[in-house]
């Protein structure tokens, strides 16, 4: 496999990131158990087995139990921190009242404060990534710049990057930013396949449906920015989840899946991040699963690799449902 492009940066980041979604015993305000820390540590050992060491957090998962219980891990196990690289999210808000609606916020008074709760939760000095998790309608691009600057030069944050941005809002986002943006986090699997549609559909009738971003993932590829696809495992749907209820072409690229597998005596978690990792763009899949045996199962796809006609064929007989143009 080629180097991933974070690997530019100094960054021995793993192919796969652990993601963190799940950790925390729920998304309510119950307190955390002996059990959520239990899991978050069963979690964690498993990831680092199979050479997973970049673990993917946001500040609202869990409404914050993500971080702490990963916290009360690291603070059991200290040695572990310099061993791993750690990356949180921001920008999303909840209803904080009846008559508040949920919003996004960059602003320069919200970043500040968000970091500074996630440093707190996680027990921790410094994040290596921060990235801005949802673009907001509202974002001046100078304050933005200004305290990344700012988070950087206290230590607080190494580096920074965006999630579910397109080419346009990143280049003007990174024309006022004096350091790069090095990663943009996209919801990308065989479930989600606007990223491929919107290249194949150019100059087609086809494009007029496409709402991926025209261009984002060449932009990446060219301004050397990391592509990290969340929900690359597509909730399963593809590895044991149940069928009932999808479209045909879930169920018939789901089949494909299940017989790749077993061809390759491998996981079906392999073969759908197999694919993934298989685009030259070296597109790093985040795994949400807080599960040690599927964290396993998806660690197979490093020795896992598709022929250009399989890939075609989860792509278009399966995934696509109709032959390319």
């Amino acid at each position: 496999m080629k180097p991933l492009p974070l690997h530019q940066y100094g960054l021995s980041a793993s192919r796969l990131v652990l993601g963190c979604m799940g950790l925390g015993g729920g998304w309510n305000e119950h307190p955390i158990t002996k059990e959520d820390v239990k899991q978050a540590h069963e979690a964690i050992e498993s990831a680092l087995s199979v050479g997973i060491n970049m673990f993917d957090h946001a500040d609202i998962y869990a409404l914050g139990k993500a971080e702490r219980v990963f916290g009360e891990v690291l603070k059991e196990q200290p040695e572990l921190r310099e061993k791993i690289f750690i990356q949180s999210k921001c920008g999303i808000r909840f209803k904080e009242s009846p008559s508040a609606p949920k919003r996004y916020d960059f602003s320069e008074e919200h970043i500040r404060r968000s970091v500074d709760g996630i440093l707190t939760r996680l027990g921790v000095e410094y994040l290596d990534i921060l990235l801005l998790h949802r673009p907001d309608p509202l974002m001046d691009p100078e304050e933005v710049a200004q305290v990344f600057t700012e988070l950087k030069a206290s230590g607080k944050v190494h580096w920074f990057g965006v999630s579910n941005m397109s080419a346009g809002q990143i280049r003007l986002l990174q024309s006022y930013c004096d350091m790069p943006l090095i990663i943009n986090q996209l919801e990308m699997s065989l479930a989600k396949i606007g990223w491929l549609e919107t290249g194949v559909h150019v100059n087609q009738e086809a494009a007029k449906e496409s709402v991926f971003p025209e261009g984002t993932l060449e932009y990446c590829r060219l301004e050397n920015i990391q592509i990290q696809a969340w929900g690359s495992l597509a909730q399963g749907v593809f590895s044991g989840r149940s069928l009932e209820g999808q479209p045909q072409s879930m169920k018939q690229t789901a089949e494909l899946v299940q017989e790749m597998a077993k061809q390759k005596q491998t996981t079906p978690e392999a073969i759908v991040l197999a694919w993934l990792m298989a685009h030259p763009a070296g597109i790093q899949p985040v795994i949400g699963t807080a599960n040690p045996v599927r964290i396993r199962a998806c660690a197979e796809a490093l020795n896992t690799t598709l022929t250009r006609e399989e890939w075609y064929a989860l792509y278009v007989i399966s995934s696509r449902g109709r032959e390319l143009p």
